[in-house]
């Protein structure tokens, strides 16, 4: 029963039960013992290669063994006082400790082709000093339950399971509620941080607007006023022939002001993506940012109808992620995939970049992935990442295809300027590049 820890680590009583195990019975019954119990759930599953399971049990009982060599041989657990079963117990752990490091060390240094040494320091986590403290505290904790079966026979299993069981339930309920209130505050940050996106994207549309009106419209009523008052001039002279030239002009002008009017109308009304589309809009912002990167981007974005919000939420999503892999992930390789499947519509966003640890918090200030979560949630999908330092990153967001028709009928039901196709169908796929030689994930050392 491992108890989820910081950033994916799994505190058990698995170590302290071996110890119980080389304290209690005789080296080579102690051994057995370890072969037979240290198994791998994915043995089960049959996901684990039976050559390396093998190995596996055989380093955990080669340690006990060891271990228990050295207790048995410096302390007798029925009448041996407590300096030395503490003594004996330390020199024990030791002996464990340095059986399973040589043996894991050397098949490690032999299947990832690197040395020892780097492939020990792997093994520890935090300073060296805490790392041995904690290390003996548990091997400690194995000589009092072994005293304790001694003593109680039959009866110390549950007296340990029990409070192991409550302490895990505890520690799950308390986890979910950590875990539920860093959301909120997650969630507010993104909110906050999308005001002020939509606060700036805001203002950058009133610039626009007003360059347009400054530009086209205010042009076009000072050219309509001086010709208002030359045709008056005309008509004061009698100039009847120059003044309907004029008011022809007048007429034309007046229409080139009604056409500008409703062209920025209909500008306000139109999506970001334009009347090509998603794919379109897609491979045209692609083609924008790597004009100025060195990065090599591979896109493959099929023909998929969806509903004007979603296909949105898609764009935005898909241009989040891209500005991700180009402002942090140093990547060589950018792919953008967008297809659909029998019940959802996909978009994936692929990189070979240096990749990250998805449980660690993100750096201050940092928004980009959260708002890309924060999308996919409000048009009813998923959002999951996958990545490792030196992996790479993979962003797939799936939108389910129920959601998708219920949009397309609310959409079609309710524009605000009546037009249900104002946002246009997914375009049609460009050429893709198909590349990047697959990359075996750095060596993961762990007690087997």
């Amino acid at each position: 029963w491992p108890v989820p820890g910081w950033r994916g680590l799994q505190v058990s009583l698995g170590f302290p039960l071996l110890m119980v195990v080389a304290f209690l019975y005789p080296p080579l019954a102690g051994a057995l013992v370890a072969f037979v119990g240290s198994f791998d759930p994915r043995e089960l599953r049959r996901d684990a290669d039976v050559l390396l399971a093998l190995f596996n049990r055989s380093q955990v009982a080669l340690a006990v063994l060891a271990a228990s060599l050295v207790f048995h041989g410096l302390a007798d657990l029925h009448a041996s006082s407590t300096l030395r079963l503490l003594a004996a117990a330390t020199l024990a752990t030791v002996a464990d400790y340095a059986v399973n490091v040589t043996l894991v060390g050397i098949w490690a240094s032999l299947k990832y082709r690197t040395r020892i040494a780097k492939v020990v320091r792997e093994f520890r986590i935090g300073s060296l000093p805490e790392f041995l403290i904690s290390y003996l505290a548990l091997a400690l904790l194995g000589l009092v339950m072994a005293k304790f079966f001694l003593a109680m026979g039959f009866w110390s299993v549950p007296a340990f399971l029990l409070p192991l069981m409550f302490a895990r339930q505890m520690f799950f309920r308390s986890r979910a509620l950590e875990e539920a209130h860093k959301e909120l505050q997650e969630r507010e940050q993104v909110l906050q941080a999308l005001s002020v996106r939509m606060a700036e994207e805001r203002q950058d549309e009133r610039l626009q607007i007003a360059g347009y009106l400054h530009d086209d419209l205010a042009q076009l009523l000072f050219r309509l006023s001086i010709q208002v008052d030359v045709a008056r001039r005309h008509l004061a002279a009698g100039k009847l022939e120059e003044a309907a030239n004029v008011l022809d002009q007048i007429k034309d002008t007046k229409q080139q002001t009604s056409d500008k009017i409703r062209a920025l109308i209909r500008d306000l009304h139109r999506s970001p993506l334009g009347p090509a589309g998603l794919a379109e809009a897609i491979h045209g912002f692609i083609a924008e940012v790597a004009a100025d990167s060195d990065v090599r981007f591979h896109t493959d974005i099929s023909e998929v109808e969806l509903p004007p919000p979603i296909a949105l939420l898609v764009y935005h999503i898909a241009r989040e992620g891209v500005m991700n892999a180009l402002k942090h992930a140093e990547a060589s390789n950018v792919w953008v995939v967008v297809h659909g499947a029998e019940d959802a519509v996909e978009l994936v966003i692929r990189d070979d970049g240096k990749g990250f640890d998805p449980e660690a918090p993100p750096p201050e200030g940092h928004f980009g992935l959260a708002m890309m979560r924060e999308r996919a949630q409000v048009g009813g999908g998923t959002f999951e990442i996958r990545s490792a330092p030196g992996e790479g990153t993979t962003v797939t967001v799936r939108f389910p295809t129920a959601l998708l028709r219920e949009a397309a009928m609310r959409s079609q039901g309710a524009g605000a300027d009546g037009r249900p196709g104002a946002f246009g169908e997914a375009g049609a796929s460009r050429g893709t590049h198909v590349g990047g030689p697959a990359r075996e994930p750095p060596p993961r050392s762990t007690r087997a």
